[in-house]
């Protein structure tokens, strides 16, 4: 493609070199120049890509795109632009033929419930006869295709080449999960959404290498409503008038609450050896009676954002109605059958929120005991060990703390601070460094009633110690448990 197409959204300066340059690949890696490509100098917290741009330029890079001046020979064209993140997003759009033009988008943000949620209206779309696309925390699904995936947000070229293969595999829409750092990062730049979703909002992602401080995460989850077209939005949280203040779009709302345009009322749990779930009838913008195959009240909001977006693209309350019957998403509230007369639940909470948020939604289905085991990450703000050490002493019953993803710190030493936390309550613990072995301790000693959370992992099948991931899934360990390996 000619430099001058791929430029044509964009606002710069051309410092040297020619604009009908053909340019044969778009990089932002300087591991992965190829001769002929335009190659993005991209400034990070902790990189700059401007460093590398003679390197580049030695590689086979005929094109530089930069926001600070750098020295290479006369024939390299050199393109200033204020910002090469935003460019970047931009020239990916054009590389790959502006698939986003070609496809529904929609768009989830918030704290918690974007990966229920976005699958949630892939399934009720999918059985609609609608071919979707998905892009999130777990995967990127193409069809039958599953790509794993590093940033809930991928970077904008990414996204944009995700788009295209969509595009051609004859999607007729994408459901994206975008983050706080992906609006921050400028990943999702000048995409209009179709449709864009806000779930909830409270503090996470707050620190080194994330957001300043909490105004500044809700001010990057805000920017949703400032690129879509129809926005939704969770009537019952408390940050609503903060997120939806300056939307450009027209915003629809979902909630328990009255004057909610979508609501649910009538809210039952359902509860069964190896099954968790609730109904809710629904009234406003449809009315009509809802099971959902996953349990709590916050997946009664996350259902009703789904239902929401499906609705406003045509389908029927019926077809919604039995796809969110039979709805499971992986590592998010995962019931695995065991054959027991207890509960065990698989589920991603890694913070002292979403931990406290599944154990309340638990103890609303009445078990015999609730039973929490978790870790902490290593090399992360200590805090957030105290404070699930005190969520879960104040809501299990039992808690086994144990090892999640120790990086390059002790195991023993997070789970000293875990206990600093959980020693400020009444609740009763044990430690067990070994993941596999503590899950081994908790199936073996569960009791009839039980709801047993093993939480922090969820979808993912690794552990990270010493800069090495291994892998370790956990369904896999339950199997083993279950089959007298440990």
């Amino acid at each position: 493609m000619i430099l001058r197409e791929l430029l044509n959204k964009l606002e710069y300066r051309c410092l040297q070199g020619e604009l009908s340059t053909e340019v044969k690949a778009v990089v932002n890696d300087s591991r992965k120049i190829v001769e002929g490509c335009l190659f993005i100098c991209i400034k990070g917290a902790s990189f700059d890509g401007h460093t590398f741009a003679a390197q580049a330029v030695e590689s086979g890079a005929s094109v530089l795109v930069v926001q600070e001046a750098v020295e290479v020979p006369a024939e390299v064209t050199v393109i200033m632009v204020e910002d090469t993140r935003r460019a970047m997003a931009l020239i990916s759009a054009a590389w790959f033929g502006y698939p986003a033009r070609e496809l529904k988008t929609i768009a989830i943000t918030g704290t918690k419930g974007k990966t229920t949620t976005s699958y949630m209206i892939r399934d009720i779309l999918e059985q609609a006869g609608i071919k979707t696309g998905l892009i999130g925390t777990i995967e990127v699904v193409i069809g039958n295709e599953h790509i794993q995936v590093n940033n809930t947000t991928p970077e904008s070229y990414d996204i944009h080449r995700y788009f295209r293969k969509m595009a051609d595999a004859g999607c007729q829409c994408v459901v994206m999960e975008t983050s706080s750092q992906g609006f921050k990062l400028d990943r999702t730049a000048r995409i209009c959404f179709d449709y864009g979703l806000f779930t909830n909002l409270s503090p996470d992602h707050i620190g080194h290498n994330e957001h300043k401080d909490f105004q500044e995460y809700l001010e990057c989850k805000a920017m949703l409503f400032r690129q879509t077209k129809q926005g939704f939005a969770n009537l019952d949280d408390e940050h609503f008038s903060e997120i939806t203040s300056d939307a450009v779009c027209p915003i629809q709302t979902f909630g328990v609450s009255e004057g909610a345009q979508l609501r649910a009322t009538d809210i039952r749990l359902k509860r069964d050896r190896d099954f968790l779930g609730v109904d809710f009838h629904v009234s406003g913008l449809a009315e009509g009676d809802i099971s959902c195959g996953i349990p709590g009240l916050f997946n009664v909001h996350n259902a009703l954002g789904a239902i929401s977006v499906a609705l406003a693209m045509g389908v029927s309350l019926d077809k919604i109605n039995r796809a969110l019957k039979d709805f499971r998403v992986k590592g998010r509230v995962q019931i695995v059958p065991t054959g027991y007369d207890y509960t065990l639940i698989i589920d991603y909470a890694h913070n002292a929120m979403a931990l406290e948020s599944i154990l309340k939604t638990m103890r609303e289905y009445r078990p015999g005991r609730l039973i929490s085991l978790f870790g902490c990450g290593g090399n992360r703000d200590k805090h957030r060990r105290f404070e699930m050490g005190e969520v879960s002493g104040n809501l299990a019953d039992f808690t086994v703390i144990t090892s999640d993803n120790p990086r390059f710190e002790e195991p023993q030493a997070i789970i000293d601070d875990i206990i600093t936390g959980i020693q400020k309550t009444e609740g009763e613990y044990i430690s067990i460094p070994d993941r596999r072995q503590a899950i081994s301790y908790v199936m073996n000693n569960g009791k009839a009633g039980d709801i047993i959370i093993l939480a922090g992992k969820g979808h993912e099948t690794y552990q990270e110690i010493k800069g090495v991931k291994y892998h370790m899934s956990e369904e896999e360990i339950v199997q083993d448990v279950l089959d007298g390996k440990y």
